[in-house]
């Protein structure tokens, strides 16, 4: 695991972002940390495996957590960048991961800490602790750290939000229409139940490809 890049802040974000839903996560980095490595990358995105880049490409994962999705893409021979604002979590990686990753202290909407363009964005978990502004940000955002080409993976948590952490039920119809708004076309729409059994959650996963010359960001 490489070193951390602070977001641009100078310091670490984490204790900024930690009295909203983050603390939750720095509260319960090991336990998350075992359930999210009972998954593989290959069995969570399954459906979406057929679109990543070829690699060599460079590859950001935003709200990497463990870096199980991050350290995955390094192994299938990708640059990957992995950004995550809870240290705890990043700690946890450490003791997971060894791939060769670069670690960014840092969140949506802004991204400060992020430069250059990217090949592939990967978003697991991550859009539903947005809110209804926060979300029109990001997509711009995002857009604009994609290459032509380039492509945004998307996974969306559906059904009654939990009370111990900020986060929204956002229809899928939404993500596409803000996607196509800042350039970029839809190349796959699916999803399904959710893989640690939880009552009433069920996921879409979209992927979105950089229309060239469009604009973003």
């Amino acid at each position: 695991m490489e070193e951390v890049v602070d977001g641009g802040s100078g310091t670490d974000r984490s204790a900024v972002l930690a009295p909203g839903m983050q603390r939750y996560y720095a509260e319960w980095a090991d336990a998350l940390a075992e359930r999210y490595e009972e998954l593989t990358f290959e069995s969570v995105h399954a459906e979406i495996l057929h679109l990543l880049p070829i690699p060599p490409a460079r590859a950001v994962d935003i709200g990497a957590g463990t870096g199980r999705d991050a350290a995955a893409l390094a192994r299938l021979g990708h640059q990957v960048v992995a950004v995550e604002p809870v240290r705890e979590m990043r700690q946890a990686a450490a003791r997971l991961h060894p791939e060769p990753i670069t670690w960014v202290a840092d969140a949506l909407p802004a991204l400060a800490g992020l430069t250059g363009k990217f090949d592939l964005i990967l978003l697991s978990a991550v859009w539903m602790h947005l809110d209804a502004g926060e979300r029109t940000e990001a997509m711009s955002r995002l857009s604009g750290l994609l290459a032509d080409g380039g492509r945004l993976a998307v996974t969306l948590r559906h059904g009654s939000p939990p009370q111990d952490r900020r986060m929204f039920d956002v229809p899928a119809a939404e993500t596409v229409r803000q996607a196509e708004e800042q350039g970029l076309r839809l190349l796959l729409r699916g999803g399904g139940e959710d893989r640690l059994g939880r009552d009433g959650v069920s996921w879409s996963h979209l992927v979105f490809e950089k229309i060239e010359g469009a604009h973003g960001g």
